[in-house]
């Protein structure tokens, strides 16, 4: 049976939950807090993976993830911490009553100050169950909020990858069309933020009302925000609500802006994620490629060789496969295939023939493009397509060390940076000890 939202019962029974909602409030802070702390070292390592594979979409969501877990551990257990002190007061409140200025014996002066700043105790009650109740509220709401940003991004992604990448019949009727739509739809984010940032501004003035309402609507679909709209106005008819939210957001800012804070101790000596001549990182190297890390850029065995051989790997992204297409443009399919698709698939023995038979110059294109140098010498390798112990896949040679010298040497990986021009940039430099047995 439904409850009627009018009658007298149902606002007596939300009156009566409202009064106790504060225990259900510290069992889920709990339990959040605790999930979320366990939660953000696997978040942390997954975007961590992802960005080095190039996978947007997954980048785009673990990235959403990243602001929600810090919103929700700051709001949260700032919620718990007053709710503490809540309670405290309440236990305070039951042994010694309301604050007895006259028993304090201070000078008049000090006593009309703080009886106007400070007032009774039961308003220091009330006033902290009201910041209670707002910031367990706002914790939420912020979630929503970054959700709907997160949608709007990846909305963007899979539309511009389907009118903007599609190569078949009518590609450029589709690319125009995608691109008005883009544009629109850039208006509409920009409209909806400043709406959001202004509190409602765009809807209090007539005109520009006419214009929003459209983008409203729809934007309210691509954020989500019919589920969260009535906590919205709710929040924002209060002026302790506007206060607060006004305060949250630098708040925020500043949260975010001293992650990023760091000290250095040196003006030359500075740690990075990929190696160079002057510098070896444990990221391009197996055996001190941390557990959690992939291969980023290119990796090798370690940095002390002793075999007469050198196992060289580069990581595929999807960034190689367009470079492939500049240089081959036969290679490039009618339809791209890339972006989001179903497992389910149904291949024929001719397909797999011929998927085969285009990979080989797949990797024969990819040859053209890369190579590989020791000490300044090219050498003229062939690849194949492999998959490493950390189950990325990639491109993989062997590098025979029979011609070098004992001692300290550098690798490097370069690529043409047009097709038709002999110019080479270097992608990365690994130094390595080569020490034979």
């Amino acid at each position: 049976m439904r409850n009627d939202y009018t009658s007298d019962v149902f606002k007596k029974l939300l009156d009566k939950l409202q009064q106790e909602s504060w225990q259900l409030e510290l069992l889920i802070s709990g339990f959040a807090i605790f999930g979320l702390f366990s939660l953000q070292g696997y978040i942390f390592d997954k975007y961590a993976l992802n960005v080095q594979d190039a996978n947007v979409y997954k980048i785009a969501l673990l990235a959403s993830a990243t602001p929600i877990i810090f919103i929700l551990l700051f709001n949260l257990i700032i919620h718990v911490l007053l709710r503490g002190l809540w309670i405290g007061a309440l236990g305070l409140r039951y042994v010694s009553g309301d604050i007895d200025y006259d028993e304090l014996k201070y000078s008049e002066k000090f006593t009309t100050y703080l009886k106007r700043k400070v007032g009774s105790f039961d308003r220091y009650i009330s006033r902290l169950e009201d910041y209670c109740s707002i910031m367990f509220a706002v914790s939420f709401l912020m979630v929503f909020y970054v959700l709907g940003l997160t949608l709007l991004l990846i909305i963007f992604l899979i539309g511009t990858h389907y009118f903007n990448l599609y190569q078949g019949p009518y590609s450029s009727v589709l690319f125009f069309i995608g691109n008005v739509l883009g544009i629109i739809f850039i208006i509409g984010v920009l409209l909806t933020f400043i709406d959001f940032i202004t509190q409602g501004f765009l809807k209090k003035k007539k005109w520009l009302s006419k214009i929003y309402f459209p983008f409203y609507k729809v934007f309210s679909l691509f954020t989500l925000s019919f589920l969260y709209r009535p906590l919205i106005y709710n929040f924002l008819d209060n002026k302790f609500g506007k206060r607060i939210s006004y305060l949250l957001f630098p708040l925020y800012f500043l949260i975010f802006l001293s992650t990023s804070t760091y000290y250095k101790t040196s003006n030359y000596i500075k740690s990075t994620n990929l190696s160079t001549s002057q510098y070896a990182s444990n990221n391009n190297y197996y055996d001190t490629l941390p557990e959690k890390e992939q291969v980023t850029t290119a990796a090798i065995s370690a940095k002390i060789i002793t075999k007469p051989f050198l196992p060289f790997f580069i990581p595929y992204i999807e960034v190689i496969e367009d470079r492939i297409f500049d240089f081959n443009p036969s290679l490039k399919p009618n339809a791209d295939k890339r972006g989001p698709s179903t497992g389910v698939t149904i291949n024929s023995s001719s397909s797999r023939i011929n998927r085969d038979s285009l990979t080989t110059v797949y990797l024969k294109t990819f040859k053209q493009i890369y190579s590989i140098s020791i000490d300044n010498t090219t050498y003229n390798q062939d690849y194949i397509l492999s998959e490493n112990k950390k189950k990325q896949i990639g491109f993989e040679t062997i590098i025979d060390l029979d011609s070098i010298k004992k001692g300290k040497h550098i690798i490097q990986l370069k690529r043409k940076m047009q097709p038709e021009k002999d110019s080479l940039g270097t992608i990365i430099s690994i130094p390595f000890w080569y020490y034979p047995d």
